[in-house]
């Protein structure tokens, strides 16, 4: 029995709809033997965008000043110019470092989200 299929969601709809109730995209006549569902894809140049984000976050972690120093970020100017004496030497932020890792890491999926191949 012929069913009709919305292209865009693959929901199944009565045969009087001329439109998705779900996507309100306008829908064709299938059987439902040859109707697959469509897949989506994630975007998979900006997934590798994210992981090489997320290597280059680990090369270069966010430094700040030591325990005993008045707190300050040091960011790439540290790696840059490295330290001369032992009282300039700074340790890396793991709270910085976590925070920018989940950043990356959730723009990246978001976007390979947003930027599906429908």
């Amino acid at each position: 029995m012929p069913q009709k299929i919305c292209q865009a969601c693959s929901k199944e709809l009565p045969d009087h709809s001329r439109f998705c109730t779900r996507c309100g995209q306008p829908v064709r006549l299938l059987r439902r033997s040859t109707a697959q569902p469509k897949t989506d894809d994630m975007n998979l140049s900006i997934l590798y965008t994210m992981v090489g984000g997320l290597i280059i976050a680990l090369l270069f972690p966010p430094w700040e000043t030591a325990p005993g120093q008045a707190p300050e970020f040091l960011g790439f100017h540290f790696i840059l110019n490295p330290p001369r004496s032992e009282q300039d030497v700074g340790v890396i932020s793991r709270l910085l470092l976590s925070i920018e890792l989940v950043t990356i890491a959730v723009a990246g999926m978001y976007f390979a989200w947003l930027f599906r191949r429908k």
